[in-house]
């Protein structure tokens, strides 16, 4: 090749595929100084090339095919000066293989693990070459903010333990390129939304979790960001224009304020802060409002869905996007892919302001957002307290939970919640060693998580009682999972390295997992709860003939609980406890036992 010969570096997306609901193929070409050449399409058929957009910058060529009637094929991209091809770009248009399957919904449980931080699969040597030639090329797992080398292939070599747990659903912290100087093991910084983080592995390695995955009856999430990038990103560092990303590509700090679009009395300034005002100087906020990077976004996602075939998005900082750019993605994908559940980040202090980001909300109306499934982070703040403190009949331990959930109203869809202890952005359920050695706070939580209403989310390690407050170090939430690494002094993926107390927290989750798999009632079935008496919260599920019915003692005391005002939730005289496995009598009282938990069914 010619000195004077174009040099491409990067053709977005790689390939499509026919058939497609949304015909219009959008194709970014970035090269050498490219944008004043010609463009044909050769030896295509039935594509039509309906516009080339040319930016201020030079380095770029955005083409737009209609594909409608095109058959699969490969075609050529032809970049001409004077009649003459200095460049030719061999591509495919596939046939599609996506087969349409259920998305997660409230029957599963989601299972959320950080891939640097939960196993690595390949050699010390197999690493070295994968981490060379990026910015941070080296893992150093005494640094909690250093990449620690988990991979792919570890998580594929402990499917089988999720499956022996009992998790339906795995969602992975992004795991597209980061390839910052520092501080990107978490994902969150994109620097190529078209390729795997080398560290992690490679497309292939992904498909190839999501095909083991799915033998397992396991669905795969994958987590996006819409709103940020990282500053290595070449769209960031090589910009098409000056408006590609928020404040004319110039850093400006976002508030962090979430409330600020749905709040009807918030300033147009402080509205535009939070939505356009950069994550951190380091994340350049995305300007959604540029409909060219709009139509890259969307099809991006779609690209991913084809390619691996997951099933389902979760997108990071949801209310800090473009509102209409959020909508028609979700529309878009689901016209695509119908039934296909997308989940917000939604992360907000009460139900109200959550509730007016979830489709169909009748708090936000004539506003509809579309997204099906918002995150439910009012009900983790208060997990914690209900089974801290002596519950009372109106404040307290489990009146606080009796409270909020009496507020479901404001949501549209109860079901699509997304519900959940803790997460890699919060303190850990259990903070501290103390806490974690209460075996009994956590059952009383993970009872609760996985019998009210929505789709119940666990954090890794929350089966065997890893412990971690966030303070100024989100590294200390992210520990690595005992086991997934060489030279681990203890192996917890194992039950016989597991201690007496990290076996009994896995024993309880995973009975209830499997429990409530084979319970559609649990899942799909209506709350109906009552008020707290005697420092008992009682509730149940309830779905056509089936009955399942909860009763949790909030205090340190054993209470006589009188039945009468439950009748309706106790069809029968005697009904089956899952939990101690007998048959409860129900006759005028029971006595539930400090901090006692009762899941009751049908024998």
């Amino acid at each position: 090749m010619s000195q004077s010969t174009p040099l491409l570096w990067h053709v977005h997306p790689s390939n499509w595929w026919a058939g497609m609901a949304h015909p219009e193929l959008q194709i970014l070409l970035h090269g050498k100084r490219i944008s004043h050449l010609d463009v044909v399409l050769a030896n295509a058929h039935h594509l039509e090339l309906k516009e080339v957009v040319r930016f201020p910058n030079k380095n770029y060529l955005l083409l737009y095919i209609d594909t409608q009637e095109a058959p699969p094929q490969t075609f050529t991209i032809q970049l001409k000066q004077e009649g003459k091809v200095v460049l030719a770009v061999p591509y495919e248009l596939k046939l599609r293989n996506r087969k349409a399957s259920p998305s997660f919904d409230a029957g599963d449980v989601v299972y959320l693990l950080m891939p640097d931080r939960f196993a690595m699969g390949e050699s010390y040597k197999k690493k070295r070459q994968m981490y060379a030639g990026l910015r941070e090329d080296t893992w150093n797992r005494r640094q909690p903010y250093s990449r620690h080398g988990g991979d792919l292939r570890g998580i594929v070599n402990h499917l089988d333990y999720l499956q022996d747990l009992g998790i339906t659903t795995l969602w992975l912290t992004p795991v597209q390129v980061n390839d910052m100087a520092e501080q990107s093991y978490h994902g969150y910084a994109i620097t190529d939304y078209y390729e795997i983080d080398p560290r992690l592995g490679t497309k292939e390695d992904y498909c190839h979790l999501v095909e083991e995955a799915h033998h397992r009856g396991i669905k795969v999430v994958m987590d996006m960001v819409f709103n940020h990038c990282g500053t290595e990103h070449f769209l960031y560092r090589d910009p098409p224009t000056d408006n590609w990303f928020s404040f004319n590509n110039q850093y400006v700090q976002t508030a962090y304020r979430t409330s600020t679009p749905t709040d009807v009395h918030a300033t147009l300034w402080d509205k535009r802060l939070t939505t356009e005002g950069w994550f951190t100087r380091h994340m350049p906020d995305l300007n959604g409002k540029n409909p060219y990077l709009a139509d890259y976004l969307i099809q991006m996602t779609k690209w991913w869905t084809e390619y691996t075939h997951i099933d389902g998005f979760r997108q990071d900082t949801y209310p800090y996007n473009d509102f209409d750019l959020m909508k028609r993605w979700c529309h878009e994908m689901e016209e695509q892919y119908p039934g296909m559940n997308l989940v917000g980040e939604t992360w907000m202090s009460d139900n109200v302001g959550i509730s007016c980001w979830q489709k169909d909300s009748k708090l936000a109306a004539p506003l509809n957002s579309e997204l099906k499934t918002v995150m439910d982070f009012p009900l983790t703040f208060l997990m914690g307290a209900a089974v801290d403190e002596e519950t009372d009949e109106w404040f307290n331990g489990l009146a606080r939970l009796y409270a909020y959930l009496s507020q479901d109203v404001v949501y549209a869809d109860v079901n699509h919640l997304l519900t959940f202890l803790s997460n890699h952005d919060i303190d850990r359920f259990q903070p501290t060693e103390t806490k974690a050695a209460n075996l009994t706070r956590y059952k009383q939580a993970l009872t609760l998580l996985l019998t009210l209403r929505g789709i119940p989310q666990l954090y890794v390690g929350d089966e065997i009682g890893m412990y971690g407050i966030k303070g100024d170090n989100d590294g200390l939430l992210r520990k690595d999972f005992p086991g997934g690494f060489p030279r681990d002094k203890q192996n917890a993926f194992s039950s016989g390295s597991r201690t007496q107390q990290q076996n009994e927290y896995f024993c309880f989750t995973q009975q209830l997992l499997h429990w409530r798999k084979q319970n559609k009632a649990v899942a799909y079935g209506r709350l109906v709860h009552f008020p707290i008496r005697c420092g008992c919260y009682v509730y149940a599920r309830m779905l056509d003939e089936q009955t399942v019915t909860i009763i949790l003692n909030g205090t340190g005391q054993a209470q006589r609980l009188d039945l009468t005002p439950y009748s309706e939730v106790l069809p029968q005289k005697k009904m089956y406890d899952v939990i101690s496995k007998c048959t409860i009598s129900l006759r005028k009282t029971l006595l539930i036992e400090p901090r006692g938990i009762l899941i009751l069914t049908l024998p």
